[in-house]
């Protein structure tokens, strides 16, 4: 029997991946850019971050990938720690882009995550040669628990998208050939 990969949580699958187009409504939003520096070697030390899974355990996650980089169909799982508690959060890749002056990806929600929808992360470089990090996201509450804690789940990615704010900043900060710490360590 052809294995059948787990269906997605939801149906506007590849939303994140245009700023330009609106992201699907009945969803809270998340739209955050910040500027992470400026030129080429910038740019691919940034990029090159956000495709190996860097940018997630700078945030502090713990990643568990199938692929070191991330390419359309891989499955990834982040855990989140709030606590004692260990949060796993499975994802599949719908869409990478790698081209001169934009890369990244989106990922969207598997049973099991604690919502339903997709996050994107993109780094870009201006003509101007400004580079940018952007996290776009729509998502709603994916199980019970998250519903009856609404709240505190909103909190939870508000923290999440600052820290991966930061991880890129870190990230674009970094001499070539170091390793670096994460920016959830200086947190």
């Amino acid at each position: 029997m052809p294995y059948m990969p787990e269906p997605l949580t939801y149906t506007e699958v590849g939303a994140t991946l245009d700023a330009a187009v609106p992201m699907p409504s009945g969803y809270h939003h998340v739209e955050r850019r910040v500027r992470v520096g400026d030129g080429d070697e910038v740019f691919r030390r940034v990029a090159d971050g956000v495709l190996r899974w860097q940018v997630l355990r700078g945030a502090g996650l713990d990643v568990r990938a199938e692929v070191e980089r991330a390419v359309e169909g891989a499955e990834v799982t982040s855990v989140t720690r709030l606590g004692p508690l260990r949060v796993p959060a499975p994802c599949r890749v719908v869409g990478v882009y790698d081209r001169p002056n934009r890369a990244g990806f989106a990922y969207g929600t598997l049973r099991g995550h604690p919502v339903s929808g997709e996050e994107a992360f993109t780094v870009e470089r201006d003509a101007d040669g400004a580079v940018w990090f952007t996290v776009r996201a729509f998502s709603r509450p994916g199980t019970w628990w998250s519903r009856l804690g609404g709240p505190v789940a909103r909190a939870v990615q508000r923290r999440m998208t600052t820290r991966y704010l930061a991880a890129a900043r870190s990230l674009a900060e970094r001499p070539p050939g170091d390793p670096g710490r994460s920016a959830a360590a200086q947190s």
